[in-house]
């Protein structure tokens, strides 16, 4: 089992910064891939990026190039910075996670923190 804390939410002007960080814990042997999604009320939840733990990162379209997300493997963290912040990027943001448990894929969340972006 795995359990994901996130962190770093919050309300922030138009074009400002934020990061977000989320820490895994728990029995596990690895975490094939790390990331983030976000969702607002009456939307289906989207992929903001994930990372897998060789390194390649996908990223939403909407996020290209504002955005980055790092992992480190050794305390099983994943960071996602967020820069030049548009009021559309308000949602709540979840933490991501998955690993295979007999060769099935098992997917993990975290509760979601808040990111408000003010015009």
């Amino acid at each position: 089992q795995v359990q994901l804390v996130e962190s770093g939410g919050g309300l922030v002007q138009a074009g400002g910064s934020l990061r977000l960080s989320c820490a895994a814990s728990g029995v596990f042997f690895s975490i094939n891939a790390m990331g983030w999604y976000r969702q607002t009320p009456g939307k289906q939840r989207e992929l903001v990026a994930v990372v897998t733990n060789g390194g390649s990162t996908n990223y939403g379209d909407s996020v290209k190039g504002r955005f980055t997300i790092s992992r480190d493997n050794t305390k099983n963290t994943v960071d996602l910075q967020m820069n030049s912040l548009k009021p559309e990027d308000t949602a709540v943001y979840y933490c991501y996670a998955m690993n295979y448990q007999l060769g099935n894929p098992r997917n993990y969340w975290g509760q979601g923190t808040q990111v408000t972006v003010s015009s």
